[in-house]
């Protein structure tokens, strides 16, 4: 074994893949690029995501509470990337990267039309937020794209890398 930097530490625990979460504020959607999310629960399902307080995003989710994550295929990994690299402080992401927003059922905040999948989301916890910039989202309406057959998704390593979904394999679960 060799010593890693603990700096470094993220790269190897990144959890799922990269997402897009779309907020909307004074009638204005914004997009942006996230990777700091998990799982905390099944039923309702229950997403943790970190949001910078630096982010254009932080500010709309904390006053609306509601946003939704969008689940992009590889074959968007550039623009997802483009949208990551600026504010939407200064920019329609939307328009400026050719993302194609729509309304969604539950929420203010849009789908995006090219992504496999949509969960629409309103804040259900912001205890660790003032801290940790923490946010727990409850899902509240999902969608999936059937058009878009065995998306691979994308999965952030740091630094501009990235690992691409890889082969499936099934091992016996006791799980459902």
């Amino acid at each position: 074994m060799k010593e890693l930097p603990l700096s470094k530490v993220y790269q190897l625990l990144e959890p799922g893949p990269v997402v897009l979460l779309t907020t909307a504020r004074k009638g204005r959607a914004n997009v942006m690029t996230m990777s700091w999310h998990m799982m905390v629960e099944f039923e309702p399902p229950l997403v943790a995501c970190v949001v910078s307080s630096a982010n254009h995003s932080f500010a709309a989710l904390r006053s609306t509470r509601e946003c939704v994550i969008a689940v992009p295929a590889l074959e968007l990994a550039p623009k997802v990337v483009k949208v990551g690299n600026c504010s939407g402080r200064d920019l329609d992401k939307f328009m400026a990267f050719g993302l194609t927003p729509i309304a969604a059922a539950r929420v203010a905040p849009p789908l995006v039309a090219e992504c496999f999948a949509n969960l629409e989301c309103k804040v259900a916890d912001t205890s660790l937020v003032k801290r940790y910039n923490l946010f727990v989202l409850e899902v509240l309406k999902a969608w999936r794209d059937p058009a878009q057959k065995n998306p691979k998704t994308i999965h952030h390593q740091g630094y501009g890398k990235f690992i691409v979904d890889g082969e499936t394999i099934k091992l016996k679960s006791r799980m459902r």
